[in-house]
């Protein structure tokens, strides 16, 4: 349910001329789910610590499906935009336990392998977004995107029951105030992400000042919601730094591809959400390669292979405007099994990281770092392609010469920051290549 979410991508178009909207504006449909989502993601995996994994779950499955209904309905982008806030609501309790609920009914010695299944069986719901969105939108509107989740959500409510009850009872109690202060930074944090000027400015002092607040009294107690001194660890931070980057430059296409391939390349929302799902349908095959290399390799040489695959993909969708559909295949195949390879290891280290009976809370960042890498994404890559597409339109390009000089510089842009960060963190090479 969740990663059908890449629907809406191949419904972006439809949905800016629905409400007559500029390219740039269709990152609020992104941004405003993940605020939220990334809110309550850690909170989430708590909840699940303490209450129950399959409780947590069923919670977010009834809320999406409100949530879905309420977006296919919405008489207005305003009203989308609210709706999607209790999508990220409801899919974060959902996300925040779901790979701790996976794990909880198999024994330790199989988590690699439950986690590469987890992460295909995901990975084949991003791969059906694109495509069941494309068909959708053609058929439907783009409000089918939405309203085509709601049975699957109350089914999967109705199927929980035949889930095993198996729990590790976590130690002490929930914090409603480090919860409170945790949703705070992370809304702050990253709506200055993804506004412009000097409200960014604003809300990244605001963000520092919240998460200096929610540290200090995370440092007091006994049982924290997650203990901050783990990042102190270069063989825990380098890892979740890179969950960030991973996420970073593999959205990009998600953000902008649909925009080539309608309006570049004259491909119907069907052929293009085909085209989008050749990245999630390759990361099928990188999370199962995963699960039978991790042994062999060791995870941390796993996830270093995986982002430099992914990188050389993003690399070729800096030219994928010139090369066409056969340029933004290959990127897209390349991305795909990347993050394949990538997700399942990131995933075993996060998790080993930390106690069992701490696995929701585990698993739910693993997401967060996931949401920070996609906001980061679609502020920077919509900005840099506004910057560059405005420039060239005012030299005299064309709109369509314009779109492609925007679109090869974003993803340029993209490809040389996640380069550059990935090296400087080769400065800790025991958090990559460690067995």
């Amino acid at each position: 349910m969740a990663p059908l979410d890449s629907a809406v991508n191949a419904a972006f178009p439809a949905i800016s001329a629905a409400f007559g909207l500029e390219v740039a504006s269709i990152r609020w449909v992104v941004v405003s789910y993940l605020v939220a989502f990334s809110s309550c993601i850690i909170v989430s995996g708590r909840l699940g610590d303490l209450y129950g994994y399959r409780r947590v779950f069923g919670a977010g499955l009834l809320l999406s499906a409100g949530a879905f209904l309420a977006c296919g309905l919405a008489p207005g982008f305003g009203w989308l935009l609210a709706a999607r806030v209790v999508q990220g609501i409801g899919i974060a309790l959902v996300l925040g336990v779901a790979p701790a609920l996976a794990l909880s009914i198999h024994p330790d010695s199989e988590r690699t392998q439950v986690l590469a299944k987890f992460g295909a069986s995901f990975a084949i719901g991003l791969a059906a977004g694109p495509v069941a969105g494309g068909a959708l939108v053609d058929a439907f509107g783009w409000q089918a995107v939405y309203l085509a989740r709601v049975p699957i959500a109350l089914a999967a409510w109705l199927l929980l029951a035949r889930v095993p009850v198996v729990q590790l009872k976590s130690a002490g109690t929930f914090d409603l105030a480090g919860s409170l202060l945790l949703a705070a930074w992370s809304s702050s944090l990253l709506l200055a992400i993804a506004l412009p000027g000097a409200a960014s400015v604003a809300l990244g002092f605001v963000a520092v000042g919240i998460f200096w607040s929610f540290a200090r009294r995370e440092a007091s107690l006994p049982h924290p919601l997650i203990r901050l001194s783990l990042f102190l660890d270069a063989a825990f931070a380098v890892p979740n730094i890179a969950g960030v980057l991973c996420h970073f430059a593999g959205f990009a296409v998600f953000l902008l591809g649909p925009y080539l391939f309608v309006r570049e390349l004259g491909l119907s929302a069907q052929v293009a959400g085909i085209l989008l799902a050749l990245s999630p349908a390759t990361a099928v095959a990188g999370s199962m390669l995963a699960g039978r290399f991790a042994s062999r390799l060791g995870v941390r040489r796993l996830a270093f292979a995986g982002l430099l695959i992914e990188l050389c993909g993003v690399g070729i969708a800096a030219w994928g405007g010139n090369t066409g559909v056969m340029g933004s295949a290959i990127a897209l195949v390349l991305q795909g099994l990347g993050i394949g390879l990538f997700q399942v290891a990131y995933a075993d280290i996060v998790i080993s990281s930390l106690p069992p009976e701490q696995r929701g809370v585990a698993s739910s960042l693993t997401n967060l770092m996931r949401t920070l890498g996609v906001v980061s994404c679609a502020a920077a890559g919509s900005a840099l392609f506004a910057a560059a597409e405005s420039k060239a339109l005012a030299a005299g390009a064309s709109a369509s010469e314009a779109f492609l000089e925007g679109y090869g510089f974003a993803f340029g842009c993209i490809a040389a920051g996640t380069a550059l960060i990935l090296a400087l963190t080769l400065a800790r090479p025991r958090a990559w290549f460690a067995r």
